[in-house]
């Protein structure tokens, strides 16, 4: 690999680290202010409401100018949200900006992997993002995890700078003191990221041109035979995956007693596990043979339901990093080839924002879902049953889909064979 991908890599590490970080330095803050229950999962839906709603705007965005220009931008976006958490605006008002920046990072971070890379190398280049992202995920929420836990925090807040005053008195505000620090180192990389040459086009002014730009490109992604299958997939993982960042919490402080604080910990298990699908895809997987691993998802949604059973913390660590590492290994060559095929038709920003707008209304979906199934006081043992059934049940039809797709094309391949002969 060239040495500007590290450089993409580093960038990414620390921003996705912060978010992460962020997330669960917000959901102390909930507790502390004793907002309802039900709020923790509607950071996930303020976060991400701009990928949706922006989405006709932030590909078109990325696409014109230098991505590094858009990293470096968009990273200062989630330092000001960022910084109003700890001005005490409301943490979901907050968090909400700081997921404007993620949903103008995003296509940036992806958009240039296509136009800096061939395509031979997205596979692996992705699982190595992915990777290193889910190390970022397990890292940020260790880190947030531990600067809310109250001995740490006391011994932090207990140091003070020689003559200088830092204003700095309680657990939320030292928190997030760290959390911005990863966002500027994420900034200061985000200057060395190479500048491809690719050539930009001008963002265009009139909003009602870009929405119907996007509306073109969403329709021809999903008509793609290609691009919908992996498009599904790839939907439905970060719908997923969201909902089970707090399906986790609500889950180990149930059925095994652990605080928030240790909770948090075993979203970073399900992450590791991610991490080593996503090596392990990059390593045996071909951008050629990436439907393969469509079966997997089904599998995932079925040792899901096994949580069920599972009060143990040794059973549970190990049934979460099989849970991850099943989401990783079918994910990553998708979201490869997602992008290979995205990339082909429209140019990479506009991909990824379609995609982004996608997988946000997934997660708006299905964290809305368990917003609702929280409110209504539905036992987190038939949260994890209903989730489970209904991941294995769509991939289940995402593999049907594409195998229809497949004796379309074989049809039409031997009636061309007969009109030639």
């Amino acid at each position: 690999m060239p040495f500007g991908f590290y450089v993409i890599m580093a960038a990414q590490f620390f921003s996705a680290l912060a978010d992460n970080a962020l997330l669960i330095v917000a959901i102390a803050l909930l507790r502390e202010m004793q907002a309802p229950s039900e709020y923790e999962p509607l950071l996930k839906t303020f976060f991400t409401v701009s990928y949706v709603v922006l989405a006709a705007f932030v590909g078109a965005f990325a696409d014109s100018m230098p991505k590094w220009r858009v990293m470096f931008i968009s990273n200062a976006i989630k330092i000001l949200g960022c910084a109003l958490m700890y001005w005490d605006v409301h943490p979901l008002l907050a968090y909400a900006v700081v997921g404007l920046g993620a949903a103008a990072y995003s296509p940036a971070k992806y958009g240039i992997l296509t136009e800096y890379l061939p395509h031979r190398l997205l596979v692996i280049a992705n699982g190595w993002i992915e990777g290193l992202t889910v190390g970022a995920i397990i890292l940020g929420v260790v880190v947030g995890g531990t600067l809310i836990k109250e001995d740490i925090a006391a011994l932090l807040l207990g140091f003070d700078f020689p003559i200088i005053d830092t204003g700095v008195d309680t657990t939320g505000e030292m928190a997030l003191c760290f959390v911005a620090v990863f966002y500027l180192l994420a900034a200061l990389f985000n200057l060395y990221v190479p500048d491809t040459g690719v050539d930009h086009r001008v963002l265009h002014r009139n909003p009602w041109y870009l929405l119907r730009e996007f509306n073109h490109c969403l329709l021809l992604l999903w008509r793609d035979r290609l691009g919908q299958v992996s498009l599904a997939v790839t939907t439905l993982f970060w719908g997923a995956g969201a909902t089970l960042q707090f399906i986790v919490i609500k889950w180990s402080e149930r059925a095994l007693q652990l605080d928030l604080s240790k909770s948090s910990m075993l979203q970073g298990v399900v992450a590791l596990g991610v991490a080593l699908g996503a090596v392990g895809a990059a390593k045996m997987i071909t951008l050629r043979k990436s439907v393969r691993v469509i079966p997997l998802g089904i599998a995932m949604g079925v040792i899901v339901l096994l949580m069920n059973l599972v009060h143990h913390l040794g059973l549970a660590v190990g049934l979460l990093i099989l849970i991850g590492a099943l989401s990783g290994f079918f994910v990553v060559p998708m979201n490869a080839l997602l992008q290979h095929r995205g990339h082909i038709l429209m140019g990479a920003g506009h991909s990824i924002a379609v995609q982004n707008f996608n997988e946000n209304l997934s997660i708006l979906a299905m964290t809305g879902l368990y917003f609702v199934m929280i409110r209504a006081d539905l036992s987190i043992y038939w949260v994890v049953t209903l989730f489970g059934l209904f991941v294995s049940g769509t991939m289940y039809l995402v593999k049907q889909r594409h195998e229809n797709n497949q004796r379309i094309r074989d049809d039409v391949a031997h009636l061309d064979d007969d009109d030639a002969h």
